[in-house]
């Protein structure tokens, strides 16, 4: 059995090589490493495969959410609802350019933004709601997209994790996430179901004013060259990854295939296993599985991350203490018991191993060895 690994980028890698390769050297030969043809190209294809009018690239997920907010043109003191459930960077821009995060607890069952929280949060001062398409399914979006047209409030969605992603209607309509707010953003992060070979991301919206002025503020704020129309950054998606990416979009939905069978070789296995739960799926919502979290009970969830590394079994712990309890945060006023549902799944959740590349025998040897804990 080869080595388990939480993410296998290299046999990932070598199944496609030789289009990888070709693509690499295609851009080496070019020499037009910064905004070359593949570039343009690329936002082309995945605008296409979402089903949205405009796709700009830029170099990271975090860069595109800073872009997002600048691009509705926030201020500072205004106020974002979000998730205290999720990594850093969902916040951490919000808090970056002067604005305020303010809370709402997730779903315990899906970890997404409990949309019949929101309401109650929405105050004068409220701008935008981030959610969140946490693991690689989407948050309530029919129900968030209508608090938001009441309150009249922008939509950022932070499609990082759940790219890919189908959400259905209640009118029999199906949209891309990404594809439903004002503007998306997303990350090409290696180990994400559509991961670059370094960093990368981008932003989406079916806006073109908000498209040109998002190219733009990711491009020094340039309309043409030495020409500045507003106060933007510097943050381009590399040629090379963008060729790189390319390719691998064209084996896209392969991949999420691939991550909903293991998905489903877990369930069978350890779905009824007493102590463990396992992910949950929402009615309107496909699940690509960028993580497949467990809920652990009982107290155990270290103690079994323990007992599967001794196994050889990589896990991890998506999130290990909410947002509102970190460090850095603890301006914004918020504390222990705030957010329970956050808070208790910090102290429950362990993610499997889940990747394109795992086989039965590696996907049979987990299952065993979760189940050889509870029965030690």
């Amino acid at each position: 059995m080869r080595k388990i690994k939480m993410v296998d980028l290299r046999t990932q890698y070598l199944r496609h090589k030789a289009e990888i390769d070709h693509a690499i050297q295609d851009v080496i030969d070019s020499t037009t490493f910064i905004k070359g043809p593949a570039v343009k190209n690329f936002e082309q294809e995945l605008a296409a495969y979402l089903g949205t009018g405009h796709c700009i690239a830029c170099g990271n997920g975090t860069d595109a959410l800073q872009a997002a907010f600048m691009a509705i043109e926030l201020k500072p003191g205004d106020e974002v609802i979000t998730t205290p459930f999720t990594f850093i960077a969902t916040v951490e821009v919000i808090k970056l350019l002067g604005l305020r995060p303010v809370f709402v607890d997730v779903d315990p069952d899906t970890f997404n933004l409990n949309p019949g929280l929101i309401e109650p949060a929405v105050t004068e001062k409220t701008k935008a709601i981030v959610p969140v398409h946490l693991f690689g399914q989407a948050a309530d979006m029919e129900t968030i997209l209508n608090l938001a047209d009441q309150f009249g409030l922008k939509v950022i969605e932070d499609n990082a994790q759940a790219l890919g992603t189908s959400y259905r209607f209640s009118t029999g309509q199906v949209k891309k996430t990404g594809a439903m707010g004002q503007i998306g953003c997303t990350s090409f992060f290696p180990s994400k179901n559509l991961g670059a070979f370094g960093d990368g991301g981008a932003l989406f919206t079916d806006d073109p004013l908000l498209g040109k002025k998002i190219a733009s503020l990711v491009n020094h704020g340039m309309i043409k060259k030495y020409h500045y129309e507003q106060v933007g950054f510097n943050s381009r998606l590399d040629t090379m990854q963008a060729a790189i990416l390319r390719v691998k979009l064209r084996h896209f939905d392969g991949y999420n295939k691939a991550r909903q069978a293991a998905a489903k070789a877990y369930d069978e296995g350890l779905s009824n296993l007493e102590g463990v739960k396992t992910p949950q799926r929402n009615s309107f919502s496909d699940h690509i599985f960028h993580q497949y979290t467990l809920q652990v009970s009982g107290g155990v969830r270290d103690d079994l991350k323990t007992h599967l590394h001794e196994q050889g079994i990589p896990s991890m712990i998506y999130y290990p203490v909410p947002l509102h309890m970190q460090e850095a945060y603890k301006d914004l006023g918020y504390g222990k018991g705030d957010f329970p549902i956050a808070e208790e799944l910090c102290n429950k959740v362990l993610s499997l191993p889940m990747h394109t590349e795992l086989d039965d025998d590696q996907l049979k040897y987990i299952v065993s060895s979760v189940k050889n804990f509870y029965n030690k």
